[in-house]
């Protein structure tokens, strides 16, 4: 048995319904059986602000992930697909990345999208994508609630409501980043 401390916390969410996309996430990071900050901000805008992004995972490498993302980006303007695709080669392929330990949650007017340290980029099949130590939950929570009328950004807070209510990795303290698709 190991007697490292892991440090865990995190539930992002998106949703991606009607004529809006949102990623939602918690707050809470935990170091061990201790809640070391309660408001941390793991959602965020990139590049011009045309793409939103949630990351789980170590922070340090999470915000190498999307300083990398952000110059695939640059390079490839308004192709957010490839730019994912490119950046996923380049962290299952480089030594030094392949060593972060994080995932991502991406998305812009066209498409929504989860990268993995293995190569995966992945497109939700029912408009709803969760990461992070609470993810299951809020994803159970928000796959119920996309077949109600309420809309994206209700959804994802309501998800992430839950998520709270059952992970004790995952508190109250959302933010939340919303793109208009009309």
């Amino acid at each position: 048995m190991s007697n490292e401390i892991i440090m865990h916390g995190t539930t992002i969410v998106t949703v991606r319904k009607g004529n809006k996309v949102v990623i939602a996430g918690d707050g809470q990071v935990s170091l061990g059986q201790t809640i070391m900050k309660g408001n941390a901000r793991k959602v965020r805008r990139l590049g011009k602000g045309n793409v939103i992004a949630g990351f789980a995972g170590a922070t340090a490498d999470a915000f190498t992930l999307l300083e990398r993302l952000e110059s695939k980006l640059e390079q490839y303007p308004e192709q957010l697909t490839r730019a994912c695709v490119d950046l996923a080669k380049d962290w299952r392929t480089d030594r030094y990345l392949r060593r972060l330990e994080a995932m991502m949650l991406v998305a812009d007017k066209n498409v929504t999208l989860a990268l993995t340290g293995t190569g995966d980029v992945l497109e939700p099949e029912h408009g709803v994508m969760a990461i992070g130590s609470g993810g299951n939950y809020a994803l159970a929570a928000a796959r119920a609630l996309a077949e109600t009328d309420q809309d994206a950004e209700a959804i994802a807070r309501t998800a992430m409501r839950i998520a709270g209510e059952i992970c004790v990795y995952t508190n109250g303290s959302v933010i939340l980043e919303s793109i208009d698709l009309a």
